[in-house]
C-alpha cells in the first residue's frame, strides 16, 4: 500500500492519510490477534518442562481456542469490509489525530474500498483513511442544505453594515434576498432567525437608499419568513460535526 507523500522545505510532510494508516497499523500491533496466538502456542509446546510435558487433551483444547480466534477473526473482517463496501458513493467525515496530536477531519465522498490484511480502507479523494477513523456518515440533502446556508451566512457577513450601504450594494442584497426566498423550508431552517432578521434589515435599509435616489428598484418586498431555526456558532442553524 504505497503513498506518495508532499514535501516542504526539505521534509517529508506526513498526511491525514498517512497517519490514519499508521495508527491503524499500530493499533493492529498492539492487538492480540490470530498470529500472536499461534506464536504463543508454539512457544508453549518448545519451552515446555520435559519432565511434566502439555498433555494431549490440553493442546486439542488450546487448537479449538486458535480455531475460534481464527474464525472470530475472519467474521469481523468480513463484516468490516461489508460495512465499508456500503459507504461507496456516501458523504462522510474522517477524524484523524496528527503527529502533534491535533484532531482534524477530512470530508469527501468515499470512492471504492481497499481491503488489505484484513483490514478494510476507505479511499475519499484518492486517499485510504482507516474505517477505525470514520467520525460521521452525512446524507447528502443535510450536506447541501448546510453548504447552502453557509454560502448565505458567508455573502451576508461581506456587506458593509446596515447603515453604511448605498447604491453600489443593490445588486448583491438583491441577489440574497433571492436565494433566501427560493429556498425551501429544510434549507431556510439551517439559516438562524438573526441572520434573517439582518437580511430583512439590509432589504429595508436598500429601499431607503433608493427611494433617495430616486430609484425604487425591484426586489421582493422582504423575505418576512424568519424561520425555526436556533443560532449556531457560524450562523447557520446547525453545527457541522
Amino acid at each position: 500500500m504505497a503513498l506518495m507523500a508532499p514535501v516542504k522545505d526539505g521534509k517529508v510532510e506526513e498526511t491525514t492519510s498517512q497517519n490514519s494508516l499508521k495508527n491503524t497499523s499500530k493499533a493492529s500491533k498492539d492487538g492480540m490477534d490470530k498470529d500472536a496466538f499461534l506464536q504463543l502456542l508454539v512457544a508453549q509446546m518448545r519451552y515446555q518442562d520435559p519432565l511434566e510435558p502439555t498433555s494431549n487433551t490440553e493442546y486439542i483444547s488450546q487448537y479449538a481456542q486458535f480455531s475460534q480466534v481464527e474464525q472470530l477473526s475472519n467474521m469481523a473482517g468480513s463484516m468490516d469490509l461489508q460495512r465499508a463496501s456500503s459507504l461507496v458513493g456516501e458523504e462522510v467525515y474522517i477524524k484523524t489525530t496528527t503527529s502533534s496530536g491535533e484532531s482534524k477531519y477530512v470530508r469527501g465522498k468515499v470512492d471504492y474500498v481497499v481491503y488489505e490484511n484484513g483490514k478494510a480502507y476507505l479511499s475519499i479523494n484518492e486517499e485510504l483513511y482507516s474505517m477505525e477513523d470514520l467520525d460521521t456518515v452525512a446524507d447528502k440533502e443535510y450536506l447541501a442544505a448546510y453548504d447552502k446556508a453557509t454560502e448565505f451566512v458567508k455573502k451576508l457577513n461581506d456587506l458593509p453594515g446596515v447603515n453604511g450601504i448605498d447604491m453600489r450594494d443593490a445588486e448583491d442584497i438583491d441577489e440574497l434576498e433571492k436565494i433566501y426566498n427560493e429556498m425551501n423550508e429544510y434549507e431556510k431552517s439551517f439559516v438562524a432567525k438573526d441572520v434573517v432578521k439582518l437580511l430583512n434589515q439590509y432589504i429595508e435599509k436598500l429601499k431607503e437608499v433608493r427611494a433617495a435616489a430616486g430609484n425604487t428598484g425591484s426586489g421582493d418586498e422582504g423575505s418576512g419568513d424568519e424561520g425555526d431555526a436556533t443560532q449556531g456558532t457560524d450562523g447557520t442553524g446547525t453545527d457541522e460535526t
